[in-house]
């Protein structure tokens, strides 16, 4: 019988800067070339070998049962947990906890408008090597501005268009122990709450990825991964 590898992805989001794509819709169920994001991540998570998807669930939530139903067209088995009232990132993914086997210790967790083609394997190698109860995958800076590189006489020579400062962010994308739940909060975010304390109980590791990544905000992200998955520069 096969391993179960659950992932439980937040799909509540409305997207209000993606407005009116986002009128009648959640914003993970925005189209990229005629598909959901979503399901864009969905593939990428099936090709990780994760074989059930826990959808937690907000805004038009009816929209992701909708297209996945129990998840058997589409490759995987689908699982729903829904908010009666907002309880933030942090309160979402502790409620669905109680769709997640006991016998399951680790599993991912994604924001549902992130795609990447980062393979898991490594972030789940470093998390087990240090014992970790949650591992943050990071990712660099992208630059919403164009950079100039000059010599020191001012002439230019450099224009870079979204380049990446050298920093790191939270990725949104995250590998759980199941020994995290009585840190995460009812209500409110698991980046507000629970990381500082983990942080201080040195119990959270950032593995960093130069890995295509995206967060989908604007059209302009819309418009961008739309181009790289026609001229297939990115797969998921």
């Amino acid at each position: 019988m096969k391993n179960k590898f659950f992932a439980l992805t937040i799909v509540g989001g409305k997207g209000e800067r993606l407005k009116p794509l986002t009128d009648d819709k959640p914003k993970p169920m925005v189209e990229i070339n005629g598909i959901p994001i979503i399901a864009h991540q969905i593939n990428w998570m099936k090709f990780q070998g994760v074989t059930d998807i826990i959808f937690l669930c907000g805004y038009k939530s009816e929209l992701i049962f909708n297209y996945f139903g129990d998840g058997s067209k589409h490759g995987f088995k689908a699982h729903y947990s829904y908010e009666e009232k907002p309880l933030g990132r942090g309160g979402a993914i502790k409620k669905g906890f109680s769709m997640i086997p006991k016998s399951v210790e680790r599993f991912v967790v994604t924001n549902g408008d992130v795609l990447t083609t980062q393979s898991l394997n490594p972030i789940i190698k470093m998390h087990s090597k240090n014992l970790s109860t949650a591992t943050v995958m990071a990712v660099p800076y992208p630059s919403q501005y164009g950079i100039i590189e000059s010599q020191e006489n001012g002439l230019i020579k450099k224009f870079s268009e979204k380049s990446r400062i050298p920093f790191f962010i939270n990725g949104g994308i995250y590998i759980f122990e199941r020994s995290i739940y009585n840190s995460l909060p009812e209500i409110g975010d698991h980046e507000v709450s629970t990381f500082p304390k983990l942080v201080k109980d040195k119990k959270i590791s950032a593995y960093y990825s130069n890995d295509f990544w995206t967060s989908i905000e604007t059209y302009k992200d819309l418009q961008e991964v739309e181009k790289k998955l026609q001229t297939g520069k990115i797969k998921f």
